[in-house]
């Protein structure tokens, strides 16, 4: 362990593996021309695509956490690129269902090799993408990020 990590908080080394990751991710795909987000939205396009799913921008946003706002200006800007085809919702006319476009699939193909490699090296000091370790570690993520988090909760409790 590092002399800047000795002694941190949960939520500093959480945020700075997060950045780490993030940085990471962004120097690996800007040779296809993408961003971390950017990614991470067609990552998830192409997951969901696999499952039989066109999601909405909406449903998108959900599952990546992203804000829809956001999602929406990604979409808009990957859909420019002509990687992301973006078509009303035949069940709802007010909203936007994505998918990949044919060049979509292939840049984030050939992005998702590439963040493969980043993910072997980041577990490889638990034991690789595999190890019983990285089982552990992945599932206490998960049960972090189910963990209700709200900001207004805290500060409701201070005015009582």
């Amino acid at each position: 362990m590092s002399s800047a990590t000795e002694n941190a908080t949960a939520g500093f080394l959480v945020w700075r593996l997060s950045m780490k990751w993030r940085v990471a991710v962004d120097r690996a795909v800007a040779p296809l021309g993408l961003t971390h987000a950017q990614y991470a939205l067609m990552a998830s396009l192409y997951g969901m695509r696999r499952s039989g799913l066109t999601p909405s921008q909406r449903g998108l946003a959900d599952h990546t956490g992203l804000e829809p706002l956001y999602v929406s200006k990604l979409a808009r800007a990957l859909e420019a690129s002509g990687l992301v085809a973006r078509t009303r919702d035949p069940n709802d006319p007010r909203a936007m269902q994505l998918s990949l476009t044919e060049q979509g699939l292939d840049v984030t193909r050939r992005a998702i090799t590439m963040v493969q490699g980043l993910l072997d090296q980041l577990l490889e000091p638990l034991g690789g993408q595999n190890s019983a370790r990285t089982r552990q570690f992945t599932r206490e993520l998960a049960i972090l990020l189910d963990a209700p988090l709200d900001p207004h909760t805290e500060n409701e409790k201070e005015q009582s």
